[in-house]
């Protein structure tokens, strides 16, 4: 059995694969801003409410891995902010703001867990179809979709940096999914894929993908958006 960090619990994707992880044995770091009781009560997931925006609020997950578990096989970074609205409207602050979750958050979560990773270990980041080169982009994502740019190469330069440990870091960059955060960026739009299909997929990845991937974008959608 694995131990497994999650973040963006409180919904969707994250609270299915946090709940899937758990329901299999596995022991989980549950991050999110917000907790539902359903994973405070299970015993195999403990829950950390944390915002990943705030550097000053992250000390607690580091003095929860450095006192209790001392290894992580995997991070789902999960976690992710949407901000909809017209370029010419969007402020630095905006900017800002999408990038200290989308970006800042996952490369400061695996600063921290760093030193707890070991070779075989495997850490998946959560992007968006928008975020690829050459993809269908859409009005009013600007700040969104360039951190979910960013956030891919991220990854493939911590893949490199990172091989010699053993440690493979790769990509999943969703199409639509049904989840709230879906709802609020297309309203009316319904996706073929439900939050708990998702979450089968990503959970099976993160067991196995790293023996097959390391430093990879894979793209996984079925229809655009």
């Amino acid at each position: 059995m694995k131990n497994i960090i999650i973040t963006g619990t409180s919904r969707g994707i994250g609270y299915e694969l946090a709940l899937q992880f758990a329901n299999t044995g596995h022991q989980v770091l549950a991050i999110s801003r917000k907790t539902p009781q359903e994973l405070i009560e299970h015993p195999n997931i403990a829950c950390l409410s944390v915002d990943l925006s705030k550097e000053s609020e992250l000390i607690l997950i580091e003095n929860f891995l450095s006192s209790t578990w001392k290894k992580v096989d995997a991070i789902v970074h999960n976690a992710g902010a949407l901000l909809l609205k017209p370029f010419e409207n969007t402020s630095l602050q905006d900017f800002e703001n999408i990038y200290k979750v989308n970006v800042f958050g996952v490369a400061n979560l695996t600063q921290i867990a760093l030193p707890y990773l070991q070779r075989g270990s495997h850490v998946v980041t959560i992007s968006s179809m928008g975020g690829i080169q050459g993809s269908m982009k859409f009005a009013g994502l600007a700040a969104y979709s360039s951190s979910k740019g960013a956030v891919i190469t991220l990854s493939e330069l911590l893949a490199e940096e990172y091989k010699e440990r053993g440690i493979a870091f790769n990509v999943l960059a969703l199409g639509s999914v049904q989840t709230e955060m879906l709802a609020e960026a297309f309203p009316g739009y319904q996706a073929p894929i439900t939050a708990t299909q998702m979450a089968d997929y990503i959970y099976n990845f993160t067991l196995t993908g790293h023996q097959f991937y390391n430093g990879k974008v894979l793209q996984v959608s079925s229809t655009t958006p």
